[in-house]
This record gives C-alpha cells, structure tokens and sequence, in this order.
C-alpha cells in the first residue's frame, strides 16, 4: 500500500549548509542553512536532493541532507 492510497504523508525535508569540518556534522552558520523545502515523498526529496548537491559540489564543506519527517512525527509505525 503506497502512501496515496493509505492516506498517511510520508514528509521528508530537504536541507543543507557548510560544515565546520569535512568529516563533522556541525555547522558553520545556522543562520545560513539553506531550507530546501518538504516533499511528499522520498523519491521527490531524493531528486530535489541530487539537484542540490550537484550544484555545491565545488564546496567540500557543503552537505545537503534528507530528514525522514514522518519518522520524527510518529515513530511507532516508522511511516509503514
């Protein structure tokens, strides 16, 4: 059953930023995050992800990621 036809929203956020460190996590400036946008599912937050990525390649510091929001907003069904 896919998420049109349960009813249920599978949100995933797109978003990036420079890290303070190649290998870390932290960011440099949360001021500067870049909000991409929320997508209805993985495959359209996947290739909105790619385009972002793409684009900052010249950037080793610039990470873009895909936060799996349905998981945070009920995390007994884990978006099944």
């Amino acid at each position: 059953m896919t998420n049109e036809t349960s009813g249920k929203q599978l949100l995933h956020l797109v978003f990036g930023g420079e890290l303070e460190t190649v290998d870390g996590l932290t960011f440099r400036d949360l001021d500067a995050l870049d909000l991409v946008g929320i997508y209805p599912n993985y495959a359209s937050a996947l290739k909105v992800w790619k385009q972002k990525a793409q684009q900052s390649v010249d950037n080793a510091h610039m990470r873009y990621f895909i936060v799996h929001m349905h998981r945070l907003l009920d995390p007994e069904t884990d978006g099944k």
